[in-house]
Order: structure tokens, then C-alpha cells, then sequence
């Protein structure tokens, strides 16, 4: 290697050590360039009418902070009385619990639930431990609580920033890379633009009919805490093939201490819905979605979880897009597809030569 591409290697290694120092920061760019994306989508759209710009940048941020405020005043109370109808639902649980764990008594033999009583009290223990220091560290839970603000803060200026001239930034990234190559990665680019956008609307749609359902179901069979388990299994939804299996413990569980039979019930009518989304909701608008495998989409949330937290989790999905396309577009259709050509090429050539020399 030539000292030129040591020093390049050397400025990569550099840059993604960086990068991972300041990982939350740089995922919160990124989330906000997703949102900024879509939004920008909607102000073009709005352009099209022959509107100025910052009119439309102002209709459309008003209607989304409107969006939010009526989610606040209208949604919010109701899960709040459904959570305080949570809370004096506790004793009434617990005493549910006790009567089961009497009856247990009767049935179990003694070695088994003496078992089981050292596994619940070390996690009961556990649990009250954990429930102490988040209750006697309230320093560090103002400073979590202070941070998650202006993380939010940043996350939205950042996101207004960008929409409101997105052009300079495009242009600053596709100037990263070899003037030959820009153009190709402003196709790239745009190509990622159209994924991330289909993949979001889709999403979007997907979490309002499983919330609905959710909530219409739910409200049929009587299940205690209707909306709030609803509005669980639509934010679930975010995360695929996880998201929707944990939103089914909640509402099974309180079905299960409401009436024995309500618990089946409930896990029949979350797999119905499932079903329907994944054969028929799915397919009809996910049309511009990138292709992805189910394997790689749970591999995916658990790396992006493990490494980067809350908001790896939230942000696997369209990071497994982005870094899908990037790898398709540039390392197979750019570099192998060609390498193979070249190889080929060089070959046709060598035989066209023998048989000139010939």
C-alpha cells in the first residue's frame, strides 16, 4: 500500500472511533434525518400548489405539532385514568395471586414450592432493591429525565434545521466522496430516500390498524385497560416480529386475572390480528418497502439494542435499510457484479489475442 492510502485507512479508523464515542449524538442525527425526510416529502408536495417554501414548512409543522397536542389532550387522560385504574387494580392482583398460590398448596407436591419460593423471593428481593435506588437516586433520575429533554430538543431542532434547507448538506455529503462517483451516490441517496419513506408511511398505517384492532377486541372481550394495551400493541408494532410478540403478555396477563378463559381469548385475537396485517395489511402497503429478511430484521433490533440502547432499538429498522441499500448498491452491484466483469473481460481479451497472434 502506498502512503497515501495509509494515511486514508488511518483518517477511516480515526472517523468511526469518533463516530462510536459519540454514537447517541450520531443517532439522533440520524433520526432526525429520517424525520426530516418524510417531512420534506410532505412540504414538496405542498410546494406543488405553488406555495412559498416557508409557508409550507410552517403548515406542515403546525399540522404535526397540532397532530401532537391533540394526542395529549385527547389519547393521554384516558391512558392516565386507565393507569390509575392500573394502580388500584395491584391489591386486587395480588390478592388473586394469593388465593391461587393457597390453591397451589393443595396440589403441588411440597419440594416444588419450596423451589419456587426461593426463585420469588430472591426476585421479589431483586425487585425491591432496584425499586430503592431508583427511588433514592433522584438526582440521577432528574439527570436522565433533564438529558431524554434536551435530547428531544436537539433531536427536534436538528430536524428543523435540516428541513428547512436541505440541500447544502446533501450536497456536503455526496462531496465526501470521488468526483466520479457522485453521482452515483446521489442516486443512492435518493433510492434511500424512497425506502425509508415507504418504509415509514407503511409503518405508520400498520401501527393505527393494530391499535384500532387491538383496541376494538380488546373492548369486546372486556379485558381490563383497554386503550392503554392498545396503544402498547400499536407502539410495539414499531419494532417488528418482537415488538408484536411482547405486546401480548400485558393484556393476556390481566386477562387472565379478570377470567381464566379471557387469556386464550386474547392470545387468539393478538394472532388474528398479526395474521391480517402480515397477509393482507402488509403486502397491499409496503409496496415500496426494501425486502427484508426476518432473520436479519431480528438480528438487527438485538445488535442495535445491545449496542446503542433505547434508541438502537427504535432506529434498527431503518438503519437495516439504509445499511441494506448501501451494501447492494455499492459493495455488490459496484464492486463484485464489476470485479466479476472485469474478470471476465480480461479473459475474452486474452483469447481475441491468442487468436490475433495465431
Amino acid at each position: 500500500m502506498t502512503f497515501g492510502q495509509w494515511l486514508g485507512l488511518l483518517a477511516l479508523a480515526i472517523s468511526l472511533y469518533i463516530l462510536w464515542q459519540v454514537q447517541q449524538i450520531a443517532l439522533l442525527v440520524f433520526a432526525s434525518v429520517v424525520l426530516a425526510t418524510l417531512l420534506n416529502r410532505v412540504v414538496r408536495s405542498i410546494e406543488r400548489h405553488r406555495i412559498n417554501r416557508g409557508i409550507a414548512i410552517a403548515m406542515t409543522m403546525t399540522v404535526l405539532i397540532a397532530l401532537i397536542i391533540s394526542f395529549f389532550a385527547v389519547i393521554v387522560p384516558r391512558i392516565i385514568e386507565q393507569l390509575q385504574e392500573l394502580v388500584l387494580l395491584i391489591p386486587v392482583v395480588s390478592n388473586r395471586l394469593r388465593i391461587w398460590y393457597n390453591w397451589l398448596q393443595t396440589v403441588v407436591p411440597v419440594e416444588v414450592l419450596n423451589n419456587f419460593n426461593v426463585i420469588f423471593s430472591s426476585l421479589a428481593g431483586q425487585l425491591q432493591s432496584l425499586i430503592a435506588q431508583i427511588l433514592g437516586n433522584f438526582l440521577i433520575l432528574l439527570n436522565v429525565s433533564l438529558t431524554a429533554f434536551l435530547s428531544l430538543l436537539l433531536f427536534l431542532v436538528i430536524t428543523l434545521m435540516l428541513l428547512a434547507n436541505p440541500a447544502p448538506y446533501r450536497r456536503l455529503l455526496i462531496r465526501i466522496f470521488p468526483a466520479f462517483y457522485r453521482r452515483r451516490v446521489d442516486r443512492i441517496l435518493r433510492e434511500c430516500e424512497v425506502a425509508l419513506i415507504g418504509w415509514i408511511k407503511g409503518t405508520l398505517i400498520t401501527m393505527l390498524f393494530v391499535g384500532l384492532l387491538s383496541f376494538t377486541g380488546l373492548s369486546v372481550l372486556r379485558v381490563p385497560l383497554p386503550l392503554v394495551n392498545a396503544a402498547l400493541a400499536g407502539l410495539l408494532e414499531f419494532v417488528p416480529n418482537i415488538g408484536p410478540t411482547l405486546s401480548v403478555f400485558p393484556p393476556a396477563l390481566l386477562a387472565l386475572l379478570d377470567a381464566p378463559w379471557k387469556a386464550p381469548a386474547v392470545i387468539g385475537l393478538y394472532v388474528v390480528i398479526q395474521q391480517v396485517e402480515s397477509l393482507i395489511l402488509v403486502p397491499l402497503i409496503m409496496q415500496q418497502e426494501v425486502a427484508l429478511l426476518p432473520v436479519f430484521t431480528i438480528l438487527a433490533v438485538i445488535v442495535f439494542a445491545s449496542f446503542f440502547g433505547f434508541l438502537g432499538l427504535f432506529l434498527a429498522i431503518p438503519l437495516l435499510i439504509v445499511v441494506q441499500i448501501w451494501l447492494k448498491e455499492v459493495l455488490i452491484k459496484d464492486v463484485l457484479n464489476k470485479w466479476h466483469a472485469a474478470s471476465d473481460y480480461r479473459t475474452i481479451s486474452t483469447v481475441d489475442k491468442t487468436k490475433i497472434n495465431s
